[in-house]
């Protein structure tokens, strides 16, 4: 590293930390959901949040935003948004006689698509361009995004009824797909103490949101903080052989792709920055196999008949390849 790099790391780490002990704060039992989220956002890529309704899901969203302080669109789909919706359209102005581009929600720094598996294929493409360019074409003109655009998309994983499951290009855009359960014991006892004593509302939108930690320029710098963190050329190794092992599972028809491997290297190494770390350890890799990739992973009709899961699959691979010494 060069001479100011430690200083830096230092600086980012305090940072990380105080964002998720500030969401941990306000959206009680979900640090892991925090945590997850914040190296999603580290590594420059995109989350999927599942979870059933009432979890927190939308006030986690909001609160990262507020604590980052940047600018944040909540757009919810429904059956009947169209993509214009979604990246905004030209717009006739009879004043000047021209069209005017009125911007959609798309062009902010944080998006948040509440449930976005109830709308069209159609619309849900609209967020592809956007997801992997950082851009959206209006009428054939490209227009580009925030340079740190983030989406945060949410799904309920147990309702299928009016559902429009997403395809395998758009799953592919999410870095990680992050399962928020119910908060533990602790937790929630917490939660309803503070709801006794008036100090938790029951609706979201009269919660008062977290201010920010950080002036919104350090947090584009976040965006991309997860490259300081050094990859030494065994965990490479082992990132390699993971892969390999769920591509020749017997179990699976589509395999890890390349960006799929990608995808887990650099969040291993988000995860080794918000650990107070400068280099990647086997136990980053692993703790982000199943978010980055379970909704990657298709299995074969034969396995899902006999009740395998993407999760055994991706567990079995673990404890099968041999783990590097570091």
């Amino acid at each position: 590293m060069n001479e100011s790099d430690p200083a830096r790391l230092k600086r980012t780490v305090d940072r990380g930390q105080a964002i998720v002990s500030a969401l941990d704060r306000i959206v009680l039992g979900q640090r892991s959901a925090a945590e997850s989220l914040l190296c999603a956002y580290m590594a420059g890529g995109h989350v999927l949040l599942e979870g059933v309704p009432g979890i927190g899901k939308t006030l986690l969203a909001r609160s990262f935003a507020a604590i980052l302080g940047v600018s944040f669109s909540r757009l919810q789909f429904t059956p009947d948004l169209m993509p214009s919706d979604v990246t905004g359209s030209n717009v006739f102005d009879q004043r000047s006689g021209t069209f005017r581009l009125v911007h959609g929600p798309v062009f902010t720094r944080i998006l948040m698509a509440d449930e976005i598996n109830r709308t069209p294929p159609k619309t849900q493409s609209a967020l592809l361009e956007a997801m992997q360019e950082r851009q959206v074409t209006i009428d054939g003109t490209s227009h580009q995004l925030e340079p740190d655009f983030f989406v945060i998309a949410t799904q309920n994983p147990i309702e299928f009824e009016g559902t429009y499951p997403l395809p395998e290009a758009q799953l592919d855009r999410f870095l990680l797909r992050v399962e928020m359960g119910l908060p533990d014991r602790k937790s929630e006892l917490d939660l309803l103490r503070q709801a006794a004593n008036n100090s938790v509302p029951l609706w979201n939108r009269d919660i008062a949101l977290p201010s920010a930690v950080m002036p919104a320029e350090q947090a584009r710098e976040l965006r991309s903080a997860s490259q300081m963190i050094h990859v030494a050329d065994s965990i490479i190794e082992y990132v390699y052989a993971l892969t390999a092992g769920v591509r020749s599972s017997s179990h699976v028809e589509l395999g890890i792709s390349p960006r799929g491997a990608l995808s887990l290297l650099e969040t291993a190494r988000a995860s080794a920055l918000i650990s107070g770390r400068d280099f990647v350890i086997p136990d980053d890799v692993k703790r982000f196999m199943g978010p980055c990739w379970e909704h990657r992973l298709i299995l074969t009709a034969e396995s899902e008949l006999e009740g395998q899961t993407t999760r055994n699959v991706i567990d079995a691979v673990a404890s099968a390849v041999e783990v590097p010494r570091t």
